[in-house]
């Protein structure tokens, strides 16, 4: 190679490398770095910044050796105050990730850098790399630390427990030098946290006291949870924005967060979207916030609310001078409903803030709050039916349909996939996605699929049971089984093998296994598809392509989906007449 190719190659690499004033960022390069040698680049970059306030190396993947090497050329600088460092362990080893944490926790260390900003989201950590990173997290390079964003780390309870040992162990080394841990910004979604864990985190955000926004959504967290995470929120007076999105509040857990919001006045941003609010839950909401003056925006999309939730909701708002958007898609709320409150919202000059209705559910009249009867009608009206599939079930029934097997043992994911029936499913208790979803991360990422989409199937099979509880839940998993999976496959470059499983799994594909048979109730399989393909988080692209094979039975080669297709069509065309 001549040296004019070299000063090239040299140019070229400084131009895909961001070297702005305060920092340096390798985001979305791509980088494997393994070893020493690999990581030359990096250091240079490093060692020639003379201001390292960030450094931001999101998509790329860094090995031991090559964190060992950066992590040396870190010790130099005292100013470094963002780690930047999302996305950046992708194909490695859980062992490997534990060791390149602490190289890199050791460098700060030695130069003496304070953090302010520690950004490690989607990356695999688990309770192992948690482990790599409590040593840290309670020593003095995060005594400053203002934001701490662990998304989609997998966590899971045990590594919740580890993060928040050391968070409380931090405060307690930084207030004893005189200045206490003062975090602004806490994100962790997405880590199967559950009630154990958040009950954990509570004491955390208790104990610190200046938190200005928590983002908690997707983790399996029930009213227990919720009602000490609420507990805690009143201990954050300048708290400004919560996201609990997609975790289970239901009434008992909107009580606990309805105190709360007595005491917060600063609140902009609320997240409650899919959290089993109803109606009643909203109420209790609504009327909590009716003096929040702050409020910008409210998510309090697909909760089961009914009218009168949606009018409190609308009600509540009306005095909110810096409202910016308010989502109550995919409720209960019917079309009498929808009049209601957009003409409430009209009046008080709030409608062009509000989403879409264009999802809603339609009215249901056996509603967990009775529907605004008198109680006693309702009880004759449902013993008259006399069946359980008539009404929608409450949350305690919810709640009560979960048991074990019948010598009292506990029923394991493994169980359903053997016996897919509905008291096995019922007895996996109400977190049952997170335990399918850790049947399929304990085997290798190229078995992945071979877990997750036979999972999916069977669970959905159930959605169209005749047992309403059943029928619920069974929706409700699969749909976040559906989420997780087209989340994995966007994060893992994989949603083109989605696609083709999924349409193999319902008999629209030939399956390279000669052996594989669709036995799944397909009623229940495209059910739950159906429902899948008009969420947000379904990429356009496999919508495409399946919506292609959903309207051609002749694409089918499998034959009772054909049978199947052909009589949904029948079905069609007789409603027509």
């Amino acid at each position: 190679m001549s040296n004019n190719d070299s000063v090239g190659d040299l140019e070229k690499l400084l131009k895909q490398t961001t070297i702005a004033e305060g920092g340096i960022s390798f985001a979305g390069r791509g980088l494997k770095l393994d070893t020493e040698d690999d990581a030359k680049e990096v250091v240079d970059a490093i060692e020639q910044c003379e201001d390292l306030s960030f450094f931001n190396m999101e998509g790329n993947t860094l090995g031991v050796d090559a964190a060992k090497a950066i992590a040396k050329a870190l010790e130099k600088h005292k100013e470094f105050k963002r780690a930047l460092w999302k996305d950046m362990f992708t194909g490695r080893m859980k062992s490997e990730i534990p060791l390149a944490l602490k190289h890199l926790g050791g460098g700060m260390l030695t130069a003496g850098a304070r953090l302010v900003e520690l950004d490690l989201s989607d990356n695999a950590l688990g309770p192992i790399g948690v482990e790599g990173l409590a040593d840290f997290l309670r020593s003095t390079c995060c005594y400053n630390l203002q934001e701490l964003r662990l998304n989609n780390n997998g966590l899971g309870v045990t590594g919740t427990k580890m993060l928040a040992k050391a968070l409380l162990d931090c405060h307690k080394n930084s207030s004893a030098e005189g200045k206490p841990l003062a975090l602004k910004i806490f994100i962790a979604g997405r880590n199967r946290i559950e009630n154990e864990g958040a009950l954990k985190l509570a004491e955390v955000f208790k104990t610190i006291g200046t938190l200005e926004e928590i983002a908690m959504p997707q983790n399996g967290i029930y009213h227990v949870g919720i009602s000490a995470l609420s507990d805690a929120f009143r201990a954050n007076p300048n708290l400004r924005i919560i996201n609990l999105n997609d975790n289970t509040i239901t009434e008992k857990g909107a009580v606990a967060l309805a105190k709360a919001f007595l005491e917060l006045k600063e609140l902009k941003i609320l997240n409650f979207g899919d959290c089993l609010l109803r109606t009643k839950g909203a109420i209790l909401l609504a009327n909590a916030l009716k003096d929040t003056h702050q409020l910008e925006e409210l998510i309090l999309d697909s909760n089961e609310i009914g009218q009168e939730g949606g009018e409190a909701v609308a009600k509540a708002v009306s005095n909110k001078l810096k409202l910016k958007a308010l989502n109550l898609n995919s409720n209960n709320f019917g079309e009498n409903g929808i009049e209601v409150i957009t003409n409430a919202l009209k009046e008080s000059g709030h409608f062009e803030f509000l989403s879409s209705l264009s999802d809603d559910e339609g009215t249901d009249d056996e509603e967990e709050d009775g529907g605004g009867g008198d109680g006693e009608d309702d009880e004759d009206e449902n013993s008259e039916a006399g069946s359980a599939s008539d009404s929608e079930p409450t949350a305690t029934e919810v709640e009560q349909s979960y048991v074990g097997k019948p010598d009292g043992s506990e029923v394991k994911a493994g169980d359903f996939l053997c016996s897919p029936t509905a008291e096995n499913f019922t007895a996996l208790g109400p977190d049952s996605h997170n335990l399918f979803i850790k049947e399929a991360e304990a085997e290798s990422e190229d078995k992945f699929l071979d877990i997750m989409l036979p999972a999916l199937m069977k669970v959905a099979s159930l959605s169209v049971h005749n047992e309403s509880i059943v029928k619920s839940t069974a929706l409700t998993c699969s749909q976040k089984l559906y989420q997780y999976l087209m989340e994995w496959g966007a994060k893992n470059n994989q949603l083109s093998l989605i696609t083709n499983s999924i349409l193999v799994h319902l008999g629209f594909l030939k399956s390279e296994d000669k052996k594989f048979k669709v036995n799944y109730n397909l009623d229940g399989c495209l059910n739950s598809l159906n429902k899948a393909l008009e969420q947000p988080f379904f990429p356009a692209s496999t919508k495409e392509v399946i919506l292609v094979f959903l309207g051609r039975n002749d694409l089918a080669p499998n034959l009772q989906m054909k049978r199947h297709l052909d009589k949904k069509a029948a079905e069609g065309d007789r409603s027509k007449q």
